[in-house]
């Protein structure tokens, strides 16, 4: 028989003549509606929980332990309970938010953050330095206090425990300076895994890129994604990781986006990669997106404030477009000399005019050389 187990639609079927409700004896009632899809049925109320977004279902179920969720006003002791829509949840006296559709970003994490929601040593978060404009999100998996590069967030915590499951496939690549000499031969042997202090890593991906001095630029790709999983492993072939970063996380890459910043990744996408029945699971089908995503940039410091000058003073604004003194140098017979630009003594001809003066010839009506008159040299005896 063929396997209809998945959600995929499916056209509909023809009607074939005599198959109808009145060839078989029954007539449908009357005023009877078509069928339509029947409501989703009762689920675990840590999977519930996890779809709205306020944490991931591992976190549900300590939450459920440490007595902060009530159904139906009765404080809640296990997490094997299934709620439906009648079902009234409170999380910390608060009504259980409203699941959104699911959501995916790419954000470039820095060194120095810690992926969690609260660090009990105080350390600053990987949450705590996201833009105010994104809303609650949860991380996939998670990036060391020192480890940079890509980190997939979602508002919607099946979500994410879906993705940073092992069985996913999703390869895990990144990029580590190590300080130390290995050889190719060396990291071939990781391909089938290898066992630290009686812990069993998987298969691994290693090659090396480039030599600098005492450094090592390797690409590393690993699936499970354990605890300090590229250190341990780098370290047990006597290399000292110095930097990771993390360029992908299955088909979602880091590429050029800045730290600090966050991606919204199309839902189109997202759906792509998942496959038609997760897509449909997850609620991926069927909406429009924008031709680009929406990119969040961090709250950016503010500039310091310099110390205003000091308003001037009318005498100061007046002393400071006031004119020069004029030029008051008298010739013979203390009369006032004509000053041209510059305070040179401007000559005069007949009648007062200035004078024309021909360039390079001091005299008046000169010309170059030191001719006077027209075009011809003067007459007289030599």
């Amino acid at each position: 028989m063929p396997d209809h187990s998945d959600d995929r639609p499916r056209p509909p079927r023809r009607a074939k003549p005599g198959a109808g409700p009145a060839a078989r004896g029954k007539s449908p009632p009357p005023g009877s509606k078509p069928a339509t899809a029947a409501p989703p049925g009762p689920e675990r109320i840590a999977k519930v929980m996890a779809r709205a977004g306020l944490c991931s279902r591992r976190e549900a179920e300590r939450w459920i332990a440490d007595g902060r969720v009530r159904v139906n006003g009765t404080l809640l002791t296990t997490p094997a309970l299934d709620v439906g829509p009648r079902h009234k949840i409170l999380v910390d006296g608060q009504p259980l938010p409203t699941a959104e559709p699911s959501r995916l970003w790419r954000y470039h994490k820095t060194r120095g953050l810690v992926t969690t929601h609260a660090d009990p040593e105080g350390r600053a978060t990987v949450f705590d330095k996201l833009p105010p404009d994104l809303p609650r999100v949860i991380s996939i998996g998670r990036l060391d206090f020192n480890t940079e590069g890509l980190l997939l967030l979602t508002n919607d915590g099946e979500l994410a425990r879906h993705l940073e499951l092992p069985e996913t496939g999703w390869l895990r690549r990144y990029r580590v300076r190590a300080r130390g000499r290995v050889s190719q031969a060396d990291l071939d042997k990781l391909k089938d895994g290898i066992e630290i202090d009686g812990v069993q890593y998987g298969p691994v991906e290693a090659t090396i890129d480039t030599f600098q001095g005492a450094n090592a630029w390797l690409t590393i790709g690993l699936r499970e994604g354990k605890n300090r999983e590229v250190r341990k492993i780098l370290g047990s072939l006597g290399l000292e990781v110095g930097r990771l970063i993390r360029v992908s996380f299955g088909p979602f890459q880091l590429l050029d986006l800045p730290e600090g910043e966050v991606e919204l990744v199309k839902r189109r996408v997202l759906a792509d990669q998942l496959g038609p029945k997760l897509a449909a699971q997850f609620g991926l089908l069927g909406e429009l997106e924008p031709e680009k995503p929406k990119r969040f940039q961090p709250p950016r410091a503010p500039r310091p404030v310099r110390d205003a000058p000091e308003p001037e003073t009318r005498a100061e604004q007046r002393a400071r477009f006031r004119p020069g003194p004029p030029d008051t140098r008298r010739g013979p017979g203390g009369k006032q000399e004509n000053r041209g630009p510059g305070g040179n003594k401007e000559s005069r001809g007949p009648g007062g005019k200035p004078a024309f003066r021909a360039p390079g010839n001091d005299r008046p009506g000169g010309r170059p050389g030191g001719r006077t008159g027209g075009g011809k040299p003067p007459r007289g005896r030599p």
